[in-house]
């Protein structure tokens, strides 16, 4: 039935009020060097834990590798034009430490900044803001020879690489991330080994993790005293923890996970401290010898901002007695001391990576960090969902995907009305990628990557979001 108001021609859902973001908002979508970049010996480029973990027999499905990845390297200036065509407002990516400074110490390697330097140019010239993130898991494979995370000197070899970067890139870089999710370098890289370096060991994980937040303090520090302005943050994967029932013992199973998830890093760095049950219930896996006196004031160095990348949810028990630990969580356990505790699914859509769909656990993991942590402004550094694509008739039709954005950034609008300072939202990913230890077997991008011929085809839900942008809001539902 037609409504004899509308003038023709307008469509109607254009007079349906918008949920409006801020006019300054930033939209953006994410990467990291390793994912996408290639090349992995050209350029000066050496081998980083990736490059040794994903060329181990058995460590990645079929054997995948970074060694060619989307091959942006060379085709770096078509993506930034892709980038513009969808209406991007900035672009979050990683520099490869081992492309800038082979080996982990030393000069910079000239020809390996170049490619960064015209990366942020050509962002530049296409009205695209460059946000950097120092650090997507790609150790120098020289510096895990020395120790790797566990050990000290590692933190403050990332220091001296942060300032490295930040003094050839900060005269037109505005944006720094130090560490994109510390968690997943400690527990799963160091805990469990299911990523790069692949070592199973709960004190080295502990240690690990207590390293790379003295690294981004000193990072910091680091950017602080450089001849540029940065505003300076971090990006932290956090999840909501939830009880699967009422009881005391399923209670103490959610504080447990939440402890070792969000608080292990949300704590030192915004508060200056370790969480005292989270030290108790590692008593056993560390002594908590490694920390020294000055550590944490180093690592709640002052901020401009702090990143968000948020999946999905955790819902735990109490483990069931008698029942053997493997039943719950493979061994090793990227849970150290907390590893018999039992990970609930609850029957409700997933992803192809078999992450429960929970758009409103982002808004109860924003108000969580502005109310109990921080002032600071918030982004939502990553978000997004894998699922199967098939090309057909050279379109990708990604309705699932287009759907988790959709409600994902409805809940981002409820948190930015119930007060959160949210500035900014990153989809990830950018395009489909090498997805870690899953290799290339799970597509997270909004744009489709044929591994064989390097096309890229924009999905539906590359268009969707394009649209967001140039509205600024979504359609009233």
């Amino acid at each position: 039935m037609s409504n004899p108001a509308t003038p023709p021609g307008v469509d109607l859902l254009e007079q349906r009020p918008e949920l409006s973001f801020p006019p300054d908002f930033l939209w953006g979508a994410a990467t990291a060097a390793y994912q996408i970049e290639g090349a992995a010996t050209e350029g000066g480029r050496t081998a980083s834990i990736w490059d040794t973990f994903s060329h181990t027999e058995g460590r990645t499905v079929a054997g995948h590798t970074g060694d060619v990845a989307c091959d942006h390297y060379h085709r770096m200036p078509a993506d930034v034009r892709l980038m513009a065509e969808l209406g991007l407002r900035s672009y979050r990516f990683s520099i490869s430490w081992p492309r800038v400074q082979p080996g982990g110490s030393g000069p910079a390697n000239q020809e390996g900044l170049d490619f960064y330097r015209r990366l942020v140019d050509e962002l530049r010239a296409h009205g695209i803001e460059p946000w950097v993130t120092l650090y997507h898991w790609d150790l120098p494979q020289e510096l895990e020879d020395a120790g790797g995370w566990p050990a000290r000197d590692t933190a403050s070899r990332f220091a001296d690489y942060a300032a490295l970067v930040h003094d050839a890139l900060g005269d037109r870089v505005r944006y720094w991330t130090t560490l994109n999710e510390p968690w997943c370098s400690a527990f799963l890289g160091y805990g469990s080994g299911a990523h790069a370096p692949g070592r199973s060991a709960g004190v080295e994980a502990v240690r690990a993790g207590h390293h790379l937040m003295l690294g981004h303090g000193l990072a910091t520090q680091a950017l602080r005293a450089g001849r540029h302005a940065a505003e300076v943050g971090v990006t932290l994967n956090l999840y909501p923890v939830t009880p699967a029932s009422d009881s005391p013992d399923d209670a103490d199973a959610a504080r447990r996970i939440d402890g070792i998830a969000n608080r292990f890093f949300l704590d030192p760095i915004l508060r200056g401290r370790y969480p005292d049950d989270l030290v108790a219930d590692l008593r056993a896996v560390s002594d908590f010898g490694h920390v020294r006196n000055e550590d944490l004031e180093i690592i709640s160095s002052p901020l401009d901002l702090v990143g968000v990348n948020y999946y999905s949810r955790h819902v735990v028990a109490a483990p069931v007695e008698g029942t053997p630990p493997e039943k719950y969580w493979r061994a090793p356990s990227c849970w150290p001391g907390s590893e018999l505790v039992r990970f609930v699914t609850r029957g409700v859509p997933v992803t192809d990576m078999d992450w429960e769909i929970d758009a409103p656990g982002l808004v109860e993991t924003l108000r969580r960090v502005h109310e109990e942590y921080t002032d600071l402004p918030l982004y939502v550094t990553e978000n997004g969902s894998a699922f199967v694509d098939t090309v057909v008739d050279g379109r990708v039709d990604d309705a699932d995907r287009l759907a988790y954005f959709d409600a994902h950034l409805r809940a981002a609008h409820e948190a930015i009305s119930a007060g959160v300072p949210l500035r900014g939202y990153f989809a990830w990913s950018l395009m489909d990628n090498f997805e870690w230890a899953w290799g290339y077997t799970k597509r997270f991008g909004m744009v489709y990557v044929d591994y064989d011929s390097q096309l890229r085809i924009p999905k539906s839900s590359a268009r969707w979001y394009a649209e967001v942008i140039r509205r600024n809001g979504l359609a009233a539902q």
